[in-house]
């Protein structure tokens, strides 16, 4: 036999507990161990009068049986002072009953303000208030159970109830908010919808019904509500004479009446009414992230001239019968996209690269003579394609936005991704798993310059509840997840987040208002909005790169994790790394609260040796290294007069499809002057960055210098005044 719930040392708030239901829980939470106060106006049952007597009998009650109970005799409209006695007694509060409520039964055309007004001060006014007085004591202390009293009459809507019937629905309005926004703090908020013998039934059921529906049938479901082991939060239940059951909302699958190209009309929703009613192949929502999830995936389906889908449950089922054929292997269309180097430095500091690490600015800033762009970058491109409204066009398979979580991601380069260009990236449904709890999609993304293959990412897209379907649990075609090694790391980098990481970081493309809208951000059960999981992916990927590779994007070769938790603009992420042969593991953390956010990471560096060998002898083939040379010989003779005229060290780094190729130094500081290979033996005055083409077009006289700055062409840093005497070098004296 199960053993006894027990309620020892719970405070427990019953109001309207005077008789009937009230009374029946007051007594049950007592026989349990649990301190109660036994709330009671004393009127009757449409609120007039006043009195101690209801309260005190059931206060004399329970202390003859051996508990713990006070009286309060107040309004449910004074709930401060409702719950000021249950602490002033016990010390606390654990749970509040919202019981207490009266009838001013009229048709619609006879309620007067006084009866409207009053019916929602006690139920819905009154419930409101004693709830309040008891949140925070519950939110301090991390537990908390409510009851809200709805009605048959609310849900179904009753003749003669006009206001009680507003009243009750009202309260599972308010009961699913508090559910939502207590979960965090472990307060659990139910309603239910009581059929029960008291004096306000008595006016609305006949007397042999009656005598069968005892309070004391009720009471065992309240009870289990509140007890500390029960899960159930924003239920709903019906219950009486021994039966309990469960509501939940129900939702057609509905009907587009808009086309992308056409008005929305009356005639248009008459002619699909049959279908907007239809209940065959229903959905059932459970929050409001399912219900405006549905409205963007409509949306998605005008934009892109589709019909609706039918509802995950029913899909998922006839798709695994059929080994989801039309979904594997689905490609999307081709996405289109161009970036210039304010987007890979946008990027850059969206992921926490700053000026405060000098081996940073190659990254944020282009004048930069190793300017680069970072290897996390090639997920904006991939992460595009996906959310160009694809996911939701995937056939056989439809996907519900606001039940999609971002499970794991793979990323991997071929080559570093030029600073600036145009792509084009392909994308494809590789295999479709069941999790139970929900099921997982791989969607490979390969992204090209031109028909060179710059880079391939894989998402792992997890979707809650869509799962159990008979399918595969695993794939050979997924990235998989690495644990750890069980040592202390090798490394550990910090870095505190910006409170507007997440406001700078969206500007690389991920739109989504929970980053950015803590109303939003509440609606997903948030306290506020939280950091973009593909940021810390950006964070953790640079601290790797940087202490293991100093920064030398030609080493990144690979990357893999999986998100655990999401992080909160503010706060300090931890990368803590092990270095096994040329794979960095990795998992990150909160710093402070030790919260794993990524774990089961890992990236795949190329050997330094191997950069080397591929590294062509610096300056091949490049027609600017024989005009260095010119230049050099000319010095020989003119070389001290150049010297007094300018005065100032000149390195260039000539680049080559996109990287550096060769980089020289024109001393016209020292001596007679000299020219060199390599960068400058000391500090550089300005140093110039330019590519092997347009060098030629200088000397030639066929750009013009500052041209070519102000188009960005030329990058200058420095003392960059001084590149004006660049013009006796190139022209006046060389006379190339």
């Amino acid at each position: 036999m199960a053993s006894m719930l027990r309620f020892n040392g719970r405070v427990v708030l019953v109001t309207g507990a005077g008789g009937g239901l009230g009374r029946a829980y007051a007594l049950a939470f007592a026989e349990r161990g649990a301190s109660v106060v036994v709330n009671d106006l004393g009127g009757d049952f449409t609120g007039v009068g006043k009195g101690s007597l209801a309260a005190d009998k059931v206060v004399e009650e329970i202390r003859r049986k051996g508990g713990k109970a006070v009286a309060n005799y107040d309004s449910v409209e004074e709930g401060e002072k409702i719950v000021k006695a249950a602490l002033d007694a016990f010390g606390k509060i654990d749970i509040v009953i919202n019981n207490a409520g009266i009838l001013r039964d009229r048709s619609f055309s006879r309620i007067s303000d006084e009866d409207w007004d009053i019916i929602q001060r006690v139920h819905l006014r009154g419930s409101f208030l004693v709830t309040r007085a008891a949140w925070d004591h519950m939110k301090k202390q991390n537990f908390g159970r409510i009851i809200m009293t709805s009605s048959a009459s609310g849900i179904y809507g009753n003749f003669g109830q006009g206001n009680y019937c507003a009243a009750k629905l009202g309260l599972l309005g308010l009961s699913n908010c508090l559910a939502v926004e207590g979960k965090k703090n472990n307060i659990h908020c139910n309603t239910i919808a009581p059929t029960a013998g008291s004096r306000m039934t008595q006016t609305v059921l006949p007397e042999d019904l009656l005598d069968a529906l005892k309070p004391d049938y009720v009471a065992p479901l309240v009870l289990w509500l509140c007890h500390e082991s029960c899960e159930e939060n924003g239920g709903l239940f019906e219950v009486g004479a021994g039966w309990i059951g469960k509501l939940r909302w129900e939702r057609s699958l509905g009907a587009l009446v808009r086309q992308r190209t056409q008005p929305m009309t009356p005639e248009a929703v008459k002619a699909n009414w049959t279908k907007i009613c239809d209940f065959d192949n229903a959905t059932k929502p459970q929050s409001i992230q399912e219900s405006i999830g549905s409205i963007v995936e409509a949306l998605n389906k005008i934009n892109s001239g589709g019909g609706v889908s039918a509802n995950p449950a029913s899909r998922a089922t006839s798709a695994a019968t059929s080994g989801f054929a039309g979904a594997i292997g689905h490609k999307f269309l081709p996405f289109y996209s161009s970036y210039a180097e304010l987007d890979t430095i946008m990027y850059a500091l969206g992921v926490g690269a700053s000026i405060k690490e000098p081996k940073d600015m190659k990254f944020i800033y282009e004048g930069s003579s190793d300017f680069s762009c970072l290897p996390t970058f090639g997920v904006i491109f991939a992460q595009k394609s996906i959310m160009s409204g694809g996911l939701a066009e995937i056939p056989g398979l439809s996907i519900d936005l606001a039940k999609s979580l971002h499970g794991e991601q793979y990323l991997e380069l071929y080559k570093p991704i030029p600073r600036a260009g145009k792509l084009r990236s392909e994308t494809i449904v590789t295999d479709i798993l069941d999790k139970g709890s929900g099921l997982v999609i791989l969607v490979d993304v390969y992204t090209y310059s031109g028909e060179e293959l710059i880079c391939y990412n894989q998402f792992s897209i997890f979707v809650v509840g869509s799962g159990g379907f008979g399918g595969k649990r695993t794939s050979d075609k997924a990235k998989a997840a690495v644990a750890v090694p069980n040592r202390p790391p090798d490394a550990v980098l910090t870095d505190i987040t910006s409170l507007n990481q997440a406001a700078l970081y969206r500007l690389s493309g991920d739109w989504n208002p929970l980053h950015i809208d803590p109303n939003f951000a509440s609606l997903a059960g948030f306290d506020k909005p939280i950091l973009h999981g593909l940021c810390t992916f950006g964070f953790s990927a640079r601290h790797v790169l940087q202490h293991f590779a100093d920064n030398d994007v030609s080493r990144f070769k690979a990357i893999k994790v999986r998100f655990a938790k999401p992080v909160y603009p503010g706060q300090t992420l931890q990368t803590e790394m092990w270095k096994e042969g040329n794979r960095i593991h990795f998992q990150t953390k909160v710093q402070g609260t030790g919260d794993i956010v990524i774990s089961n990471a890992y990236v795949d560096l190329v050997p330094a040796s191997a950069i080397s060998a591929k590294t062509p002898s610096e300056g091949a083939e490049l027609q600017s290294t024989f005009v260095f040379e010119e230049i050099g010989r000319r010095l020989q003779d003119i070389g001290q007069e150049v010297v007094k005229k300018v005065g100032a060290v000149f390195e260039w780094h000539i680049t080559k499809g996109e990287n550096t190729a060769a980089k020289w130094t024109i001393d016209l500081k020292t001596g007679s002057g000299k020219v060199y290979q390599g960068p400058a033996k000391g500090s550089a005055d300005v140093t110039i960055t330019i590519s092997d083409e347009d060098f030629m077009e200088v000397v030639l006289g066929k750009l013009d210098p500052q041209k070519a700055f102000f188009s960005g062409r030329l990058k200058a840093r420095g003392n960059i005044l001084l590149s004006q005497k660049l013009q006796m070098i190139l022209k006046d004296y060389a006379k190339l």
